[in-house]
């Protein structure tokens, strides 16, 4: 029987490229609502095809999910459009900081509201909502986008989307190419947006370290399988899972199954 309290599952998910090339042969885990999840692994683990399965988007790269079910409030997502399930809530932003450089930022934060058929009153009331969560876009907002810094369009790539209302947030590598004190400012607003609005957030990192710190849960992810789940302080603290699932080891240090803590979850 379905969890109400669930907004994502992810069960057992096996995915592809072009039906050959393998990405994805067991990927599991669970959001509930108003909680952050970060996805953690090295660089190929399989995090980006996770989210883009979880948003419908494999398809347009030729991926394809094989097994397994990913369901959205109760709704499996391969049997809607990516459209039809950011109008129902589920937004990502993509890795890279995608804008449209030849707008400004409000314009960019504006797209998103117009993306919802949102009323003007409206736009105008989610635009200053967007300003007290990210102040920097504010200072900003007659600039081109394409003119301002790296973290700069991150913002406007985050505030766009959440510009559509959404109930689950979707983040690729947010902190990729950034500055680490603004990886901290975006991810405490993030933070922030999650405890005054209840809003799910799932994220993809690769700095194990900063999405430790602000997420509620973690599952780790290594060659396409999950193979660790837990609660993120849990994981945080642990000196031996920083070592053998977060890339934080010595020289010449191998993974060993004895040494998951019993009280974190190893995933089958």
């Amino acid at each position: 029987m379905p969890n109400d309290d669930v907004i994502l599952a992810v069960d057992t998910v096996h995915a592809t490229y072009n039906h050959a090339i393998t990405a994805l042969h067991g990927v599991s885990f669970e959001l509930r609502r108003g909680q952050i999840l970060a996805l953690l692994g090295a660089n190929g683990a399989g995090k980006t095809t996770t989210l883009k399965a979880v948003s419908n988007l494999l398809p347009a790269e030729r991926g394809q999910v094989n097994a397994g079910t990913i369901r959205y409030d109760g709704s499996d997502v391969s049997r809607r459009k990516p459209g039809d399930l950011v109008r129902a809530g589920l937004v990502q932003v993509l890795e890279g900081r995608h804008c449209f450089k030849s707008l400004t930022v409000e314009e960019n934060l504006i797209a998103g509201g117009i993306g919802r058929s949102g009323s003007r009153a409206e736009i105008n009331g989610d635009l200053e909502r967007i300003y007290g969560y990210f102040p920097r876009l504010r200072e900003k907002r007659r600039t081109l986008s394409g003119l301002t810094s790296g973290g700069e369009q991150q913002m406007t790539a985050i505030g766009r989307a959440l510009m559509s209302r959404p109930r689950l947030l979707v983040l690729d590598e947010p902190s990729m190419g950034l500055a680490p004190i603004i990886v901290q400012d975006i991810f405490q607003s993030l933070k922030n947006l999650n405890r005054e609005t209840g809003l799910s957030i799932l994220v993809a990192e690769q700095n194990s370290a900063v999405a430790l710190r602000y997420a509620d849960l973690a599952t780790v992810l290594e060659n396409g399988v999950s193979v660790l789940a837990g609660a993120a302080p849990e994981l945080r603290q642990r000196e031996d899972i920083r070592a053998f699932y977060l890339g934080q080891s010595n020289p010449g240090q191998q993974a060993s199954p004895a040494t998951k803590p019993a009280h974190l979850h190893a995933v089958a």
